[in-house]
């Protein structure tokens, strides 16, 4: 129950923190420096993840395989 009281005494610390630094010229630049660098790097996973998807889809066996027979030559009914 300490830590709980303690992480959210922690975010009420930060938040207000943020608040106050963003309410100068020079913590609005940073916050806006930090918004763009996660942008990009959002951007950067975004891509990652599409071009590795895209590669797995174009070499995946399983996808071009059609349904078996099963063991034995016997089908499943459903």
């Amino acid at each position: 129950m300490k830590n709980l009281v303690l992480l959210s005494v922690g975010v009420a610390l930060g938040l207000v923190g943020a608040h106050l630094l963003n309410s100068t010229p020079r913590g609005r630049r940073f916050f806006g420096e930090l918004d763009g660098g996660l942008d990009h790097f959002r951007a950067a996973v975004v891509d990652g993840y599409r071009s590795r998807d895209a590669e797995l889809r174009a070499t995946d066996p399983i996808d071009d395989a059609e349904p078996s027979a099963g063991p034995a030559g016997t089908t499943s009914a459903s």
